[in-house]
């Protein structure tokens, strides 16, 4: 069973909701039913990523790099 829910904002929020539902193909009303529903789930996991993305993340995480190395990487990379 649906029932109403009033929101108040400001006039330019209301147009943007709009345009955007528009461009979309919903209606607001569906674009704020579905961000609701979206609370509270779990991210998605690793294995919605790209297999190259997935491969590469954790791939940093232990070493300690500042932005000087990165600069010396790009020094030694172009000159």
């Amino acid at each position: 069973m649906q029932t109403r829910l009033t929101l108040r904002m400001e006039k330019t929020l209301v147009r943007k909701a709009k345009s955007e539902a528009q461009r979309r193909g919903k209606s607001v009303s569906r674009m704020v039913a579905e961000y609701f529903d979206s609370l509270g789930r779990r991210p998605e996991s690793r294995t919605a990523l790209p297999p190259i993305t997935s491969s590469l993340i954790g791939i940093v995480e232990r070493r300690s790099l500042s932005e000087d190395d990165y600069k010396q990487h790009l020094r030694d990379k172009y000159l």
